[in-house]
């Protein structure tokens, strides 16, 4: 069966310079930040917060969409702390994550079947799958 994309959004970013000191301009103007090294040199955010923030908002929407599927009801002060290492192998540079998941009053086995449901549908889990050490935790 041949499936039909359709594009639902670009995001379009403008960068120059590299980790140490460069500089990143989203077309719309809403992200205009500066980069810096990983560790707290520089006055600017690196790479790697940024994929956690963008993962974790993404994979809380995904929660929300298998919630809603599934007809729980999530609670307010529902969080993900994500955080993802940057890794030197063997002489090559990887990525691994662990994505801490809470969901107050939620029950533990209901809460474990949404976040497996999460990693279906979240993009960033979809295209990680098989690449990065990943571990999710329900808290």
């Amino acid at each position: 069966m041949n499936q039909q994309s359709k594009v639902l959004y670009t995001a379009k970013v403008h960068t120059t310079g590299d980790r140490d000191g460069g500089a990143a301009r989203s077309s719309d103007g809403h992200l205009d930040i500066k980069i810096s090294p990983p560790g707290g040199h520089g006055d600017g955010t690196n790479p790697e917060q940024l994929f956690a923030a963008g993962w974790s908002a993404c994979f809380e929407s995904a929660i929300g969409i298998a919630a809603r599927r599934r007809k729980v009801a999530l609670p307010p002060e529902r969080a993900i702390d994500a955080e993802v290492d940057l890794n030197l192998v063997g002489g090559n540079y990887t990525l691994s994550a662990r994505l801490n998941v809470s969901l107050p009053g939620v029950p533990r086995d209901v809460a474990q079947a949404l976040v497996d449901e999460a990693h279906t549908l979240c993009p960033y889990s979809r295209a990680t799958h098989g690449n990065i050490d990943v571990t999710t935790t329900v808290l």
